[in-house]
């Protein structure tokens, strides 16, 4: 496919006035037919919006013959793949609810989520086979076999009548929350909420229509399901190229050159460290022509809009990205907000916040600081909980998102930590953990991961995860032979690096925030996994029982002194 043509001249897209989005897919794909919708990076699949919309009835017809009626929930436990697309909007065409499963989940989970989504049918691949059997799947219908789906559908269903009864009110997807304070919960959101979510999102930062996006972030997210999938593809009309192992997103995207594309944190910390280790320290020292020369190695040079989100971004990492042509606009938002609820503006970007409300969007901050938020993409609640909804949902509309926040004169949020994760320490003191960690994390590449400890403690300790590529990197420059994190945790030239990491991050923190104690952890910590959620939050409870011993060993010592010496976690 030839991604190099530019895209068409900007304007406002029309399906932004459609009520639901299959009101907005049909406009968008009745447009653009000839245009390419759905690929994946090699080509080997290359789905025009003509195509995508003709599957989709079939598809549509194939799960209707199955059962699938309206109101009813169909799970989708899939990479990031074009039939993702097509499932997902045909399950809306429906007026069914697509509910997606992170593919790193265990089988407790899926069953967990299975039973509170109430579906009968799932849509997996054959690798996730024994998990979805495993969690009590009803009907199982293999992607690989999609085509077979396709040709299950009577002549007789009636698919122009059946989408054209959805309703604003009804559900387009059950977002699970990332399980980071407990047991995930089941994010109600509606075809209103999507489509306010993108109306204030395209209001906020327009989007020249048909140009290209990156789905590389889970789409069981709400960060790709709104970006990716509702905004840029079903009311922007983009080529969505699909991108199934996150961990390649960075060499992908020379060869893709998104118009837009955001990351996490830890993905710009290591575009960043690519550049830095190939000498460009400074961007602001190059010429113009030398910039222009990066972005384009970096695959960056048609990017119109450039996002940060999920954690609060490195100030130092931000004003890299800036200097080289390459302004990032931080957002806020949750998966009860559809989305984002703020973000920084074209042209108006503040570091260190996350910009101001978006489009129809109310803000203000309870006694204790908490972040609350009113307006359309608010969801409708969470699913089979109405005990969680009425705590989360107060009577006058009010989200209660957990976030402590400022809110400056101008309207700029500055998230200050998750409401629940606040460090107090013994001598009464708040702290934020997320401003610790962003300090380790960014004062060097060996540290992937930083964990911030002193909750009712006498000091701030931490726990540092090394980065597997800078390992390899740090064990080349020392003559190490064993690069595995396991053996460089105990290596007393790798923990001196570290303590000198701690000690320049301790400079930029106030006197009661600085680290103490320290310990280099000798496991590799994964996506998906018991420490991480897909998009990289730590799971802080997950951490703080694998962990527990080794964290009360960091307050053990007598004098409390921040020792870069401390015993690596075994």
């Amino acid at each position: 496919m030839e991604l190099d043509a530019a895209p068409a001249a900007a304007a406002r897209p029309l399906a932004l006035d459609a009520p639901t989005l299959v009101h907005a897919f049909q406009y968008t794909a009745a447009l653009r037919p000839g245009e390419v919708a759905l690929r994946d990076p090699g080509d080997a699949t290359s789905i025009t919006w003509g195509e995508y919309a003709a599957r989709i009835e079939r598809i549509a017809a194939g799960l209707a013959a199955l059962g699938v009626e309206r109101g009813d929930a169909v799970a989708l436990m899939l990479v990031n793949r074009p039939e993702f697309h097509l499932v997902d909007t045909a399950v809306l065409h429906l007026g069914a609810t697509p509910i997606s499963v992170y593919n790193t989940s265990t089988p407790e989970q899926v069953a967990h989520q299975f039973a509170n989504a109430g579906n009968r049918v799932v849509v997996t691949e054959r690798r996730f086979l024994p998990v979805v059997c495993a969690a009590g799947a009803a009907e199982v219908v293999l992607v690989e076999d999609l085509e077979q789906l396709e040709e299950r559908g009577a002549s007789s269903f009636r698919f122009a009548e059946t989408w054209q009864a959805v309703r604003p009110s009804d559900l387009a997807t059950v977002i699970y929350t990332s399980g980071t304070t407990g047991p995930p919960k089941g994010v109600e959101l509606t075809h209103a909420n999507a489509m306010a979510q993108c109306l204030a999102s395209a209001e906020r930062c327009p989007l020249t229509l048909g140009g290209h996006a990156m789905s590389y972030l889970p789409s069981a997210h709400v960060v790709d399901r709104w970006t990716c999938h509702w905004w840029a593809s079903i009311t922007h009309g983009f080529t969505v190229t699909s991108v199934a192992d996150m961990r390649t997103a960075i060499l992908m995207l020379p060869g893709l050159r998104p118009t837009t594309w955001g990351g996490v944190p830890r993905i710009w910390e290591k575009l960043q460290h690519t550049l830095t280790s190939q000498g460009v320290g400074d961007p602001a020292a190059l010429s113009e022509e030398q910039r222009a020369e990066l972005r384009a190695r970096l695959g960056l040079d048609r990017v119109e809009h450039l996002g940060g989100g999920a954690a609060p971004m490195p100030i130092d990492v931000l004003r890299y990205f800036d200097a080289l042509g390459l302004p990032i606009a931080e957002a806020w938002g949750m998966s009860e907000t559809a989305g984002a609820g703020t973000a920084n503006p074209p042209g108006g970007i503040r570091f260190g916040t996350c910009g101001t409300a978006l489009p129809g969007v109310e803000l203000k901050l309870a006694g204790d600081r908490e972040l609350l938020l009113r307006g359309p993409i608010v969801m409708r609640g969470y699913r089979d909980d109405p005990g969680a909804t009425a705590e989360a949902i107060d009577d006058e509309g009010w989200l209660h998102t957990g976030d402590v926040a400022h809110i400056d004169d101008d309207g700029y949020v500055s998230i200050v930590d998750r409401k629940k994760e606040l460090i107090i320490s013994a001598g009464g003191k708040n702290m934020s953990p997320a401003n610790i960690e962003a300090e380790l994390v960014g004062a060097s590449p060996l540290i992937a991961h930083a964990v911030a400890i002193g909750d009712r403690r006498p000091y701030v300790a931490a726990l540092v995860m090394l980065d597997p590529d800078a390992a390899v990197d740090f064990a080349a420059e020392h003559g190490i032979d064993d690069a595995s994190v396991a053996a460089l945790s105990a290596e007393p030239a790798l923990r001196a690096a570290i303590g000198e990491a701690v000690e320049r991050a301790n400079a930029r923190l106030s006197r009661v925030e600085r680290v103490k104690r320290f310990a280099v952890v000798p496991d590799e910590w994964r996506a998906g996994g018991e420490e991480l959620t897909p998009t990289l939050k730590l799971k802080r409870q997950g951490i703080g029982l694998r962990y527990a011993a080794e964290i009360d060993g960091l307050y053990l010592s007598g004098s409390g002194r921040f020792s870069p010496g401390h015993e690596p976690v075994r």
